[in-house]
């Protein structure tokens, strides 16, 4: 692997309420419009927070081969395009500890540039994968009686998300 590259600064953001899974899948289908090959996407979230159904609607926005479902247990899964789009890469770093040489272990550089990498719980542990990369962070609403509604934060950081209008998904 390269060297790390330097710390990405924040270019844009957005924030949105998400109401139920259909909603997040919506999302998701949403995002999908924004994604090109060699985007990274990191999503964080407590367990149960909807990352896998973002992804799933990432999936569907994409045109992606396969039921994107949670790839705890095999780390990563790759979606090749059924419409000539990229590839969707989509990893469970939530078993992997803090180290380098895991990540480094499943080549995610080499897919990185033709594919679009969604990441579960890959805080402090692939952000040097690229020069930018879009933070999704989802929030349970505390104290709320519906258990479904969420709170959802996108950041860009980095040049190619600097002219990338997010409340576009909003």
């Amino acid at each position: 692997m390269e060297a790390p590259h330097s710390p990405a600064a924040e270019t844009s953001a957005a924030q949105l309420a998400v109401d139920s899974a259909e909603e997040m899948r919506d999302l998701g289908r949403r995002l999908a419009k924004l994604l090109r090959p060699g985007d990274l996407v990191m999503l964080t979230g407590e367990l149960g927070a909807g990352k896998t159904t973002l992804t799933r609607g990432l999936g569907e926005g994409l045109g992606v081969r396969g039921a994107v479902t949670s790839p705890t247990f095999v780390i990563a899964r790759v979606h090749p395009s059924l419409t000539g789009g990229p590839a969707l890469v989509h990893v469970d770093a939530y078993r992997l500890g803090g180290g380098l040489d895991e990540m480094e272990d499943l080549d995610l550089d080499v897919s990185l540039p033709d594919s679009v990498v969604v990441v579960e719980w890959g805080d402090g542990k692939v952000e040097d994968l690229s020069d930018g990369r879009l933070h999704v962070v989802i929030h349970r609403v505390v104290g709320d009686t519906d258990d479904e509604r969420r709170t959802v934060t996108l950041t860009g950081f980095g040049a190619r998300w600097a002219d990338v209008d997010l409340t576009a998904v909003v």
